[in-house]
């Protein structure tokens, strides 16, 4: 047996629908798609390895490294899955979490319900003791009554503690002596504010250290479970998971801090989204992930994904802002709607056809499946319209019933709108096509961006399905398909660094700035993000330093990317002049000499990363030679309205330079490439899919 090396490299990606491998041995990429088990996710994850090393002709003790990305955190806070928690406040802060900001997402609404707040009002404590903004103590902590706290949580059976005091990230004193006393009677895990969101705006950071204690036994208990298991089958190679921000942290990390991994998922889409962007050297992209059960849409400049402080998780308005429940950690900013392949159609009050947000995920999934499941989603329009074999699906791991799609699509669409089956199937795909479409241009305009600038990476296992026609939407001219665009993220994880963002919030006004006060800060966010990297890498770790700061009086405040050196005497002038310059860029001009208004900084961050070696780059390929089908099927036609006899080619059998014109279907194990009408197609260099519109300068 061959010992193991770290440059063997295997990706797990637990979805809703399917669970994503990918193992790089030595640059040579294994892959499979296996639908999640929801009883046991580790299952997935333990029978996709067993695929991926059995194609590579090699033992699970030779793996490296395993990197992980899941979407549980994400559903047991949607579903309500979690431990009962207990949350103590402050005095006078026990409704924070209920009252939120008091802003209306949905104004003319009269009936508005806001969501359900986490933790119940009979699950929240208060106990008296104040810290001041200032991080000064004003009244000190009420230990007894933390005691008798203690014994009425040991007493009631809850399964995990949130400590949130008001101004704790400015001291934190209070709320780690309440986690001493409450430890020494309870056994459960305590998770406090100024260690999972340091941050101030306390409906933010209650939430987020409430959504923590959540969710952090049940993660404890699959991650601990998951290293057992890959021990048992011969793997004893390290574990990471990959994190919101887009870096990994160790299992340890992830256990304490679950909440960091919300988003892991979509954050490894968005990293291979801009590998492949940076190899080929496109500064402006729109990543489109679409899986079993969402899409995902991410704007990348510069090679780099956008990223936030904030995000929600389960808005109960779609694509309305606040109606979610707000998680204050950073994350790889996109928008992400309930359309995947998984999704359901369905009629509504006004005879429209809606899709998603409910999702048929991996059980009992489609129609087509034959697991069980009797309502239509989109991959049962996908097969009606032709787009899928029903023989090939999966690399023919699942047969597809076209018949159960069928029934199914005419039963709950098409026969309550007196269309035939074909007419309904690519209705449905329609409108999850313009939703999808709407989503982007909606992130785009929230970002300044005009969409049709963008090249288009598609990826996921429903993604190049769909990515033709979503061009042919939103004016776009050029679509990238990936080799392994089936399972991106879990390609991307196996791209991501080490890294790891500390953040603090301590509101300074410029004239007040105190170099040696902020270098003193910055020196412990440093150490304390650079030994979360440490934990994983041996080389070169760069540190990318952020103020975000405002006009005094203002409600929010933008980023602003700082040298990574001491602050000297010349930085106040250094720090207003780079202020007004982001100002400027984000709003049209700065407000300077208008009242004289202060400038102050609200929070600093600082993103530890190792340095990883450089892309190789590749040129866009253009056509050399038109590759003739070997074989044809009908497809609906979006642009003719009709089905028309598509060109049907393996992707394998392809080199670069071939062009394949459209109409015509390219097709592979874990994915299928569905090239309209309007495109044709180019293989790159490393084997990426180029679809181009046809009489487009591109």
């Amino acid at each position: 047996m061959t010992p193991r090396t770290d440059d063997i490299r295997l990706g797990a990606d637990i979805g809703g629908t399917f669970t994503d491998i990918a193992l790089d041995l030595h640059g040579t990429m294994y892959s499979t798609k296996v639908l999640t088990n929801y009883a046991a996710p580790e299952q997935a994850i333990l029978d996709g390895i067993a695929v991926v090393t059995r194609d590579a002709g090699i033992s699970p003790a030779e793996i490296g490294i395993i990197i992980h990305g899941t979407t549980l955190a994400t559903n047991a806070l949607i579903e309500r899955r979690g431990a009962r928690t207990a949350l103590i406040t402050t005095e006078g802060f026990r409704d924070v979490i209920e009252m939120r900001t008091e802003n209306r997402f949905e104004q003319y609404d009269l009936n508005l319900q806001l969501p359900t707040p986490l933790i119940p009002r009979e699950d929240r404590f208060t106990v008296n003791g104040r810290i001041g903004a200032e991080g000064q103590e004003l009244q000190p902590l009420d230990e007894a009554a933390l005691e008798d706290i203690a014994g009425r949580i040991a007493a009631g059976g809850f399964g995990a503690v949130a400590i949130g005091f008001i101004h704790s990230y400015a001291n934190p004193a209070h709320e780690c002596r309440a986690r001493e006393i409450l430890a020494r009677k309870l056994s459960i895990p305590i998770s406090i504010s100024s260690e999972v969101s340091p941050q101030m705006r306390e409906f933010e950071r209650f939430n987020t250290v409430c959504a923590n204690a959540y969710v952090r036994p049940q993660m404890a208990d699959y991650l601990a479970r998951l290293q057992i298991r890959l021990k048992d089958m011969g793997a004893e190679c390290p574990v990471f998971m990959i994190h919101s921000g887009g870096g990994l942290i160790s299992v340890e990390t992830a256990s304490e801090f679950p909440v960091r991994l919300v988003e892991s998922g979509p954050a490894g889409g968005a990293i291979f989204a801009a590998d492949i962007a940076r190899r080929f050297g496109l500064e402006k992209v729109v990543s489109y992930d679409m899986g079993g059960t969402t899409a995902k849409i991410c704007l990348i400049e510069d090679f780099a994904p956008r990223t936030a402080r904030t995000f929600e998780v389960a808005r109960t308005y779609r694509f309305s802002k606040g109606s979610g429940m707000p998680i204050s950690i950073p994350v790889i900013e996109m928008i992400e709607i309930g359309a995947g392949g998984g999704s359901i159609a369905w009629v509504d009050a006004l005879g429209r056809i809606q899709t998603g947000p409910e999702s048929a995920g991996s059980e009992p999934g489609p129609a087509c499946y034959g697991r069980g499941g009797t309502r239509p989603a989109i991959t049962d329009a996908d097969l009606l319209l032709g787009k899928l074999d029903p023989d090939n699906f999966a690399g023919g791991a699942i047969r597809l019933d076209t018949s159960a799609s069928e029934q199914a699509i005419l039963r709950e669409v098409g026969e309550r709108l007196s269309l035939d089956a074909m007419s309904t199937a690519f209705g449905v795909c329609e409108v999850v096509d313009e939703n999808m479409a709407n989503a982007a241009r909606v992130h785009a305009v929230e970002s300044g961006k005009n969409i049709s600038d963008n090249m288009m990476i598609a990826f996921g296992g429903a993604a190049p399905l769909h990515a033709a026609r979503l061009c042919e939407k939103l004016g776009i001219d050029q679509c990238l398909v990936p080799q392994g665009a089936g399972v991106g993220s879990a390609i991307g994880f196996l791209k991501a660094p080490f890294g790891y963002e500390a953040l603090a919030s301590k509101i300074t006004r410029l004239s007040q700035f105190k170099p040696a006060e902020i270098n003193a800060l910055l020196g412990d966010l440093k150490a304390s993000a650079e030994s979360f990297v440490q934990a994983g890498a041996s080389g070169q770790i760069v540190c990318e330093i952020t103020a975000f700061m405002r006009y005094a009086g203002q409600g929010w405040e933008i980023p602003v990317p700082l040298p990574d050196e001491p602050f000297g005497d010349d930085a106040v002038t250094m720090l207003k002049d780079l202020f007004q310059a982001n100002y400027q860029r984000f709003f049209g001009r700065a407000i300077d000499g208008l009242g004289g208004l202060e400038i102050e900084i609200v929070t600093w961050s600082v993103k530890a990363t190792d340095v990883r070696p450089a892309a190789i780059r590749h040129e866009l390929t253009t056509a050399k030679r038109t590759r003739a089908p070997s074989t044809t099927r009908p497809v609906f036609d979006p642009v003719s309205g009709e089905a028309r006899i598509y060109g049907i080619v393996e992707r394998a059998t392809l080199c670069a330079g071939d062009s394949v014109r459209g109409p015509a279907v390219i097709v592979e194990r874990e994915t299928s490439t569905v090239i309209t009408t309007s495109f044709d197609a180019v293989i790159q260099s490393d084997g990426a899919i180029l679809l181009t519109r046809k009489g487009s300068r591109a």
